[in-house]
């Protein structure tokens, strides 16, 4: 017998024990307000004593929920996604949550409708779709969103009329980390880009594009190299910027990764950083401060957009179960931030 064997203790056994009906037990385990405080306690008390612990699937029967978040995400490494996902386990964790996760390897071309329907068929209270936007993977929510028998909260997409977004205003970073560039005297400013079929990356370019023309300094087509998140990317995209805008002095990467690579490629070029070349990322990982020069870079608050997501869809999810069955779909744009570094400072 291992150390987790015991004799399950009923409801009934509580009731007894602590001299009540089961009905005022049960009122007791779900917050229940119309139980009278030192019935309550003494209801606590005895729940504590004997270790009773309410059967999940039961309830789930008796009140039709779950507590069963469905989150759909990118099987990927990349710093965005995953940490989007800490967020989401923390609060899904503490507003007393379950977290079933789905994987799309594919989200340019994954059967969404089969997704969805695993996730049905497990019984989810609600769904948090977190995979970005890339190509044309939102066009299903036209087709199918509206008839979705429950709550569905989308993540790091375009805003659409009548489905609830979260998302980081990364058009905003954009224009952060160029604006920053050009109040330490640079003019001649490149870009790396992301992969352009993600939205996220367009809007970090349109950032960057729109504070030069602002400045003065409408920028040409040469100024502009796509990248793919990874390092060997930055590394690429700044030799070749060197050769078709070769009066380049400072360069915005769209993720650190780019940005690592930007600087290894710097430094064997005999480049100083930030004298001949200044750096700025997009991201703030936690290494960022250890590269050489420190990088400055956007901070994204990603474990807070992830949070709020599941706060927004147990909020809609409780609104449901009330009865209360007009839930406004908006957009909440959560504003990122300057991180000011060694690699800009000149």
């Amino acid at each position: 017998m291992t150390m987790f064997a015991r004799k399950q203790i009923t409801i009934t056994q509580v009731a007894r024990a602590a001299g009540v009906s089961t009905q005022t037990v049960s009122r007791v385990i779900n917050g229940r307000p119309d139980v009278a405080p030192e019935t309550r306690l003494r209801v606590q008390r005895v729940i504590e004593q004997l270790e009773y612990r309410p059967n999940i699937l039961a309830r789930s029967l008796i009140h039709r929920r779950s507590h069963t978040i469905g989150v759909v995400a990118m099987a990927s490494s990349f710093y965005g996604p995953s940490t989007t996902l800490v967020g989401i386990e923390k609060m899904t964790r503490n507003l007393g949550y379950s977290l079933l996760l789905d994987f799309m390897h594919h989200p340019e071309s994954d059967d969404v409708e089969h997704i969805i329907n695993r996730l049905l068929s497990h019984q989810v209270d609600g769904i948090l779709w977190a995979v970005p936007e890339i190509g044309n993977n939102r066009a299903w929510i036209t087709r199918m969103g509206a008839y979705l028998p429950i709550p569905v909260i989308y993540l790091s997409m375009q805003p659409m009329n009548n489905v609830p977004v979260l998302l980081i205003d990364n058009y905003l970073g954009g224009r952060l980390a160029t604006e920053h560039l050009l109040s330490r005297g640079y003019r001649y400013i490149g870009v790396i880009t992301g992969p352009l079929d993600w939205w996220e990356s367009r809007q970090r370019l349109d950032g960057w594009r729109d504070s030069l023309e602002d400045a003065g300094c409408p920028p040409e087509a040469r100024q502009i190299v796509p990248g793919n998140w990874s390092a060997a990317s930055g590394a690429d995209g700044i030799q070749m910027l060197w050769q078709q805008f070769p009066e380049l002095d400072a360069v915005f990467a769209c993720n650190d990764q780019i940005a690592l690579g930007a600087l290894q490629a710097a430094h064997r070029a005999g480049r100083r950083v930030p004298q001949d070349l200044a750096v700025a990322g997009f991201d703030n990982i936690p290494e960022s401060k250890y590269f050489w020069p420190a990088l400055t870079t956007v901070d994204q608050p990603l474990v807070d957009l992830g949070a709020r997501a599941v706060e927004a869809l147990t909020r809609w999810i409780s609104a449901q179960h009330r009865d209360e069955r007009t839930v406004e779909a908006e957009s909440i744009l959560l504003a990122p931030s300057l991180v000011v570094r060694d690699s800009t400072l000149a």
